[in-house]
């Protein structure tokens, strides 16, 4: 007699099915919509302007990094491998070059720290909003660089005892 019910080949046919439908980008408009939604309907403007964007708001997260490890050099050790992984994040995205902090870094290491979540935080939503303009390679980025930035605050809020 045949088994019934679910297996674990078919719950994993289900999981790669679903997986498989997020990674083509559904959507309610047409693709041709989406990837013309930029100066002059030019798809190849539109990708470089939002990677121009974006790499300036990593950009921007970068050099956030670069200002609170001058500040608390005893956070360097901590805070080093998450900042190369923005700064390969920028790299990625076209590149910016580095500009002054507006905001003060805080002068107290945990009020930095979640200063620097903070920011993480809306770096990583700013790319994750990008998805849905953005053309299937640049959204496999931004979407790799958007998970990276959700497990950056995970770091920097819950690594506090470290």
């Amino acid at each position: 007699m045949g088994r019934t019910g679910t297996t674990r080949r078919r719950a994993f046919m289900a999981t790669g099915a679903a997986a498989a439908a997020v990674l083509t980008g559904c959507s309610d408009r047409p693709a041709a919509e989406t990837r013309t939604s930029g100066p002059a309907g030019d798809p190849a403007r539109a990708e470089k302007a939002l990677r121009r964007r974006l790499a300036a708001t990593s950009g921007s997260l970068r050099d956030h990094y670069d200002a609170t490890i001058a500040q608390h050099p005893a956070l360097a050790g901590r805070l080093t491998p998450l900042r190369t992984a923005v700064a390969a994040h920028v790299t990625a995205l076209g590149g910016t070059p580095p500009v002054a902090l507006t905001a003060p870094v805080p002068t107290v290491p945990a009020q930095a720290l979640a200063s620097l979540a903070s920011a993480e935080k809306r770096a990583f939503e700013a790319h994750a909003a990008a998805l849905d303009e953005a053309p299937p390679e640049l959204a496999r980025l931004l979407a790799s660089v958007a998970a990276a930035g959700a497990t950056h605050v995970y770091l920097l809020t819950n690594g506090a005892s470290r």
